[in-house]
């Protein structure tokens, strides 16, 4: 069911007459490649604008630099924003940036890594483009901490700044960071901030 967008603002809510399963919403993607999908836990549909070339740079400095720390470190597996992941309230989330223990990953069939993985990741980085409200952000940030997501970024380049989201923590904001240091389960990653603002 490919739609048309021309004279709809985004990012827009679609309410379907029936929740779509993950295949549907794999389908509905696919067909409607220009645009980026996410599914709210009550079963909305979630059509956002695709990143701008400024936002897919740093998106892509921020990937590649999780990327090679992760096979240095070798316990996970990292995920790009096409990766989304079915979460535990139902909704199903992509983030910018994604990382999950392997211990965790390897558990799951070979079905359920091809589809919508139905795990939350361990470590996510969301990235704020021109058109995101902070807000929104912000909200989505705390829901992926209560599907388990151990650690979040929140990487705003218009205010420079960085949310850092724990569970059961209020969010640390470090602002104009030259880098920011992983703790916990993410101890030995570091994101040169330099190479993000640019």
């Amino acid at each position: 069911m490919a739609l048309t967008f021309d004279n709809l603002p985004l990012p827009a809510h679609i309410r379907p007459a029936q929740p779509m399963t993950d295949e549907e919403i794999m389908r509905f993607s696919a067909e409607n490649a220009g645009v980026r999908i996410e599914r709210e836990p009550n079963g909305d549909i979630l059509v956002m604008t695709p990143t701008g070339s400024e936002g897919s740079g740093m998106n892509s400095e921020i990937n590649a630099d999780l990327t090679i720390w992760a096979r240095q470190d070798g316990r996970g597996k990292v995920f790009d924003s096409n990766g989304g992941f079915t979460l535990p309230d139902g909704s199903m989330r992509a983030a910018d940036a994604a990382w999950l223990l392997l211990s965790r990953w390897n558990k799951l069939t070979p079905a359920d890594q091809k589809r919508f993985a139905p795990i939350c990741p361990d470590f996510v980085i969301e990235l704020r483009s021109p058109s995101d409200k902070l807000p929104n952000l912000q909200a989505k940030m705390d829901q992926w901490i209560a599907n388990g997501t151990q650690i979040a970024w929140l990487i705003d380049p218009i205010e420079k700044t960085i949310h850092i989201y724990r569970p059961g923590q209020s969010p640390e904001v470090h602002n104009h960071p030259t880098s920011v240091q992983g703790s916990g389960i993410i101890a030995g990653f570091e994101l040169v901030m330099e190479r993000i603002w640019q």
